[in-house]
């Protein structure tokens, strides 16, 4: 048996990605992506091993971990700030008894952890310029609570049983391969794709809003970065702050007009605008650079030239 690293929630916007870019390094048999609703395109199904299961299932994850003798374990299967807070309950379930049941498999089968936290372990009493790693967090959407809970409990499995779980805290991600499941900073990937199809946009957040961002290939790196690092080398089991680039909602249009000549954008906040005033405008990640080497390497310009040129072949192929 080959495979050794399982992907849950492998069907997601940064699953989707990453199997594609583990199975490119370490072989096409080398990863088992986990999925649930979500059809997985045909490149990643045809590229590796895929099976399906519901993060509430333990029992049906560990048969799956024992049968492809899983080593390691991605577990990004989330539900995010806006669908959250549509049903506080379901995002609960999901975020937190998923995260139990594989941090209870990975403690009865010795299995190295990956889990993403969020800027949505912030609230407004922190401070919203360079975030430092440690803070106050009180956030104040339930998708927040969960991450919160979920770096306690990783910190707590690891101090408890040994679990070998590491976790970052993601900035928006944007992506040209694969649609968000609907966060706060989904406007960030929505205002190219709409350049693309309309040129134009309405934008859910106001032209003033600043959040940190990440390009899909560093939030990929990260996560596999932090993954080979030393154990001995991570002062933390809480999640690292990765803080990317960071604009402002009018900064973007700009840019993408720039390379969209006309490109119209109107601005309607609605109740995400409160989710995002309440995150950061950056992040200080000085304590991932010193303990595994982080550093991002996509610009906002480069990376704005590559998600046009990504999209516009996609709409030219059709898969847009």
């Amino acid at each position: 048996m080959v495979t050794r690293t399982m992907i849950v929630g492998g069907t997601g916007q940064i699953g989707s990605e990453l199997a594609h870019e583990l199975r490119r390094r370490f072989g096409k048999d080398s990863v088992l992506v986990l999925g649930h609703s979500r059809r997985p395109s045909e490149g990643l199904m045809d590229s590796g091993p895929y099976e399906t299961a519901d993060i509430r299932d333990r029992e049906r994850l560990l048969e799956l971990v024992v049968r492809y003798d899983i080593q390691e374990i991605y577990h990004l299967a989330a539900v995010l700030s806006g669908v959250g807070e549509k049903d506080p309950q379901f995002a609960w379930d999901i975020n937190i008894n998923g995260l139990i049941n594989v941090l209870e498999v990975a403690r009865e089968r010795a299995i190295k952890v990956f889990w993403p936290s969020s800027i949505a372990v912030f609230g407004n009493n922190c401070p919203h310029v360079d975030t430092p790693q440690d803070t106050v967090l009180q956030p104040t959407t339930m998708y927040g609570v969960t991450k919160v809970a979920g770096e306690l409990l990783c910190e707590y499995y690891h101090r408890r049983y040994g679990v070998d779980v590491r976790s970052v805290r993601y900035p928006g991600i944007i992506s040209a391969e694969t649609l968000p499941g609907g966060g706060t900073t989904d406007y960030a990937v929505a205002i190219f794709y709409e350049a693309v199809r309309r040129n134009q946009y309405t934008c859910f957040v106001n032209k003033d809003t600043v959040l940190p961002m990440m390009y899909m290939p560093d939030c990929i790196n990260a996560a596999i970065d932090i993954m080979a690092a030393p154990s001995d080398s991570l002062s933390t089991r809480l999640g690292y702050n990765l803080n990317g680039i960071s604009f402002s909602t009018a900064e973007l249009a700009e840019l993408v007009r720039k390379r969209s000549p006309g490109f119209a954008i109107r601005y309607e906040p609605d109740f995400r605008q409160t989710i995002a005033d309440s995150w950061p405008d950056s992040m200080d990640d000085y304590r991932a650079t010193e303990d595994w080497g982080w550093k991002v390497e996509w610009g906002l310009d480069r990376m704005a030239d590559d998600m046009f040129a990504k999209l516009r072949r996609r709409l030219a192929a059709g898969t847009l």
